[in-house]
């Protein structure tokens, strides 16, 4: 007979790394090695968010992704906040790697890795990416409506996606749910209801479920992420 426990459990969605496994040989030693397990730990994941405060050394670790990736997808593209594309392609060149400043689909021809705004994002055909990375993905919860959900749906299909950014709040479910949903592990729709409820009746203000604050704040069993120990 199924207990209530299996029961549960059989409805359990499991989200599966979609990435490829890297020995720390492979990764650029320029790294500390803390940010070498990190970038090993992404790739595993194939989508992954690399959540890093001041002084971690964020954008070393997503270019280093992007290089390790790039030999599986052929074509990244970064997208970065306007004054910070041409610092990223400094950063690379201390690791003896190529990024290309561009303005359009057109001047992404050959395989590499490219780097453009996200104000210049209609230039670009998301279709022809094999891998994305939001530089301060906090910005997909800032940015208009249209912008956010342009970079969500463009590149919901791209099999290599990183978003990389400070630390989010804890308590700000809207940015912690617009990077679930860009990175597909549920859409932001979906973890409102599960684990929330209107405050006070104001739309824009969500409180945590009483009974579901312990399944969010450490693994919502139908969304377990599976992790695999390098």
């Amino acid at each position: 007979m199924t207990t209530y426990e299996q029961f549960i459990d059989s409805k359990t969605k499991i989200y599966k790394p979609t990435g490829f496994t890297v020995s720390d040989s492979d990764v650029n030693g320029m790294l500390f090695q803390f940010q070498r397990e990190i970038v090993k730990w992404a790739c595993r994941r194939g989508r992954a968010a690399i959540f890093a405060g001041t002084g971690l050394g964020k954008t070393f670790m997503q270019i280093e992704w992007a290089r390790l990736v790039q030999k599986k997808a052929g074509k990244v593209i970064i997208l970065a906040p306007l004054a910070v594309a041409p610092q990223t392609v400094e950063e690379a060149e201390k690791l003896g790697v190529t990024v290309n400043l561009v303005q359009k689909q057109d001047d992404c021809e050959a395989d590499g890795i490219y780097i453009t705004n996200y104000q210049k994002l209609s230039k670009f055909d998301a279709e022809l990416w094999g891998a994305v990375v939001l530089d301060e993905s906090s910005i997909i919860k800032h940015e208009d409506a249209k912008t956010r959900d342009a970079i969500i749906e463009d590149f919901g299909n791209t099999p290599y996606r990183l978003a990389c950014t400070a630390t989010p709040a804890p308590n700000d479910y809207m940015e912690l749910g617009n990077h679930a949903e860009f990175l597909g592990v549920m859409s932001m729709s979906e973890m409102l209801s599960m684990y929330f409820v209107h405050d006070g009746g104001e739309t824009q203000k969500w409180r945590l479920k009483g009974h579901a604050q312990d399944v969010f704040n450490h693994s919502a069993p139908r969304y377990r992420a599976e992790v695999t120990n390098s």
